[in-house]
């Protein structure tokens, strides 16, 4: 294996693994498992210079962390559940899939304790009644002790929960709990509810890079190549290309000069503008009596620069 491969983690299973597909297929990248669907090995057929490797998410945000690999895609759940998370591993992009909320949730039948003000107030009590500190189960230590302390909360233990942290209260193990919900239909269903001012972080899968993992400028050129793929795919979606005839490019440029402020980018003949604004510039260059005016959506957009790839250059240091 050639010394100047990236690394790549992509979840190995599961309907993340679907969902990672999904997304590099979006962005016309084909990823290939090596040995066949049970391989822990893939490549990203447009895009030799990685080399993929499927894990579990958790792997994955370890792999960040210490530096054994250079890209992946976890949950941030996970990532931010690291020790000194932020000066490991960047986040490059949120993904828009693997939602998932990290919330309090307390028993239903605790009709008093609606906010973590309530929940402050219950501790005291708790702790004067007992002698006992409140349990809360959690597999999010990091994340439970920083919220908590951020809203004073101070009279609790964690419970490390190493199975369905759902059922710690119902099982005796613990008073509360801090988990992940998506629906809420599992809280429910353990006569949980979460706090109205309980929620920790509004997770989704991320594509990462690792500050802690050696890298070659090899490897960090095929990370700058794929992360221009994936931006100009993400501004692509979000945006038309809005065109007009060749001789009429001074009065169009002078209408739709203002809309460069508002992110619009231009083109040959043309702008690249959010779809939000669509018909503001379409009214502006009818104004100006320019036309008649295309409007395509592309695959791609591509720029001159790309943002996530200069941030991680200077994190990495890698600048001349």
């Amino acid at each position: 294996m050639s010394a100047d491969l990236l690394t790549f983690g992509l979840f190995s299973k599961g309907r993340l693994k679907e969902q990672a597909e999904d997304w590099l297929a979006d962005c016309g990248l084909t990823l290939e498992a090596d040995g066949g669907e049970r391989g822990y090995v893939a490549a990203i057929k447009e895009l030799p210079g990685i080399r993929v490797l499927l894990l579990s998410a958790a792997d994955i945000a370890q792999g960040l962390d210490t530096g054994e690999i250079h890209l992946g895609v976890s949950g941030e759940d996970l990532l931010r559940e690291r020790e000194a998370a932020d000066a490991h591993v960047l986040l490059l992009r949120a993904l828009g899939f693997g939602r998932a909320d990290l919330v309090v949730a307390a028993p239903a039948s605790w009709i008093d304790v609606e906010t973590m003000v309530d929940l402050e107030e219950v501790g005291a009590a708790y702790v004067a009644r007992t002698g006992r500190r409140m349990r809360v189960a959690t597999k999010y230590m990091v994340q439970t002790r920083g919220f908590f302390a951020a809203h004073g909360v101070v009279d609790y233990r964690i419970v490390e929960s190493s199975g369905a942290t759902e059922g710690a209260p119902a099982a005796g193990q613990a008073e509360l709990i801090v988990d992940i919900m998506t629906t809420g239909a599992t809280l429910r269903a353990n006569g949980l509810r979460p706090l109205a001012d309980g929620l920790i972080l509004k997770s989704q899968a991320q594509l990462c890079a690792s500050l802690a993992a050696d890298w070659t400028k090899a490897q960090f050129a095929q990370a700058a190549r794929l992360l221009g793929v994936v931006e100009a795919r993400a501004r692509a979606r979000a945006t038309v290309l809005v065109s007009w005839p060749t001789e009429q490019e001074t009065p169009a440029r002078s209408a739709t000069e203002r809309f460069l402020a508002r992110g619009a980018t231009r083109r040959a003949q043309g702008l690249l503008v959010g779809d939000d604004d669509l018909l503001d510039v379409a009214e502006a260059l009818a104004a100006a009596s320019v036309g008649p005016v295309s409007v395509v959506h592309p695959n791609f957009a591509f720029e001159k620069r790309t943002e996530a790839a200069e941030t991680l250059e200077q994190r990495l240091g890698l600048r001349a």
